[in-house]
């Protein structure tokens, strides 16, 4: 059970991976851009949205959950990467950018080819991936109850 809320919460991850951290990354860039001083209730918004992402990411990478948890979303966030690397076009061709979608899923779009060309997707990715390389994540954890008892010879009643 715990491997399943793990793969759901790994989904969840990459949601906000994606979603959130790339439509953050296009408003601070937008708002860099402009030329008289950007927009300040603009700019904290993406600056919030990133920290809420990044601890969003440190909690599932330090906390005790299953690895799935960081697997799923490692795991997408590299194969764009080697995508990226090995056929350019076709990595950027997954990019929503027609004018039929949604204005914020443009921009988490826009963001998100801004991180996978900078290589800020990999380092995420690999970030990610390290706890699944740890033994201890994938077991059980160890509950301290389970020592208060003695086991007893079978037929003693001492």
């Amino acid at each position: 059970m715990r491997h399943l809320a793990g793969l759901l919460i790994g989904v969840v991850v990459t949601a906000a991976v994606l979603g959130g951290g790339g439509w953050a990354v296009q408003q601070a860039l937008t708002a860099a851009a402009t030329t008289p001083p950007p927009d300040p209730q603009k700019l904290w918004i993406a600056l919030g949205s990133m920290a809420a992402v990044g601890l969003v990411v440190g909690l599932v990478v330090a906390g005790r959950i299953s690895p799935l948890a960081t697997f799923v979303p490692s795991m997408v966030l590299l194969a764009w990467t080697v995508v990226y690397a090995l056929d350019t076009a076709r990595a950027l061709s997954l990019i929503p950018a027609e004018a039929s979608v949604n204005q914020i899923v443009r921009d988490a779009g826009a963001g998100d080819k801004f991180l996978l060309t900078t290589g800020v997707l990999a380092l995420l990715g690999v970030v990610l991936f390290i706890p699944v390389l740890m033994p201890s994540r994938w077991s059980r954890p160890h509950d301290d109850d389970d020592d208060d008892y003695e086991s007893t010879p079978e037929g003693s009643y001492y």
